[in-house]
């Protein structure tokens, strides 16, 4: 069996205010972050992943450091959101589930551990933290059954924040394409989860990674937090 990994890494990256590509940032250790993503994705599949990174701002930069990739590109990178760029990317990819990361996080290698039973077993999900619910982080909420039912920066009364790392079954991509091509440019890719949750009946577990780390690195403050968790 083969793992389709989608990295989400067109985007500017203007509030960590670096001269080349956010996901290039380097770690205490020396490895950049999406080098951290690469290794454990490489501990995880043990070289049965196809990894394919959506690139944008200086896309050279990072093709140059991950030749074993392939890629796609997002050519209006300074223009739309990560709706548009995982769009793009779902739409290349082969039959099958995807599994795809924002490049700017930086995760214990046991969260890929602990979701691939269900990506094994076709579950779409979205990885979350329940430990703190902040305003400006993508939120979500549950319906009676236990699935997502809301997903967004704007939920009231949230359960905890998603985390960046995601999974759509093969089933049900062919209709999250669909709501990812009906959103807004400047949307993210939740609120397209959002309308295949609504409209297409989409059922996405959360998966709670709460006892580990996973840091999205915007600004230098969640860099320095990186560096202290891994």
């Amino acid at each position: 069996m083969s793992y389709q990994v989608v990295i989400l890494a067109a985007g500017m990256g203007t509030r960590l205010a670096r001269p080349l590509p956010k996901p290039l940032t380097e770690l205490r250790d020396g490895r950049s972050i999406m080098q951290q993503q690469m290794d454990n994705l490489q501990r995880a599949f043990e070289g049965a992943q196809r990894v394919m990174i959506v690139v944008g701002f200086k896309l050279e930069a990072i093709i140059e450091r991950f030749p074993e990739a392939t890629f796609v590109y997002n050519e209006l990178y300074d223009q739309t959101n990560t709706s548009k760029s995982l769009l793009k990317a779902l739409k290349a990819s082969g039959d099958g589930g995807v599994l795809w990361l924002n490049g700017d996080v930086v995760f214990d290698p046991e969260v890929l551990s602990r979701v691939k039973p269900l990506i094994d077993a076709s579950q779409s999900f979205v990885v979350v933290n329940t430990a703190k619910v902040s305003d400006e982080e993508v939120k979500y909420r549950l319906d009676e059954h236990g699935f997502i039912s809301e997903l967004s920066k704007q939920v009231v009364g949230g359960l905890g924040e998603a985390v960046g790392i995601n999974f759509v079954a093969g089933q049900d991509k062919a209709k999250l394409v669909r709501r990812l091509a009906e959103v807004g440019d400047q949307d993210y890719f939740e609120r397209g989860i959002e309308l295949a949750i609504e409209n297409d009946g989409l059922q996405f577990k959360s998966v709670d990674i709460s006892d580990l780390y996973a840091v999205e690195v915007d600004f230098a403050e969640d860099l320095e937090k990186a560096n202290e968790l891994f």
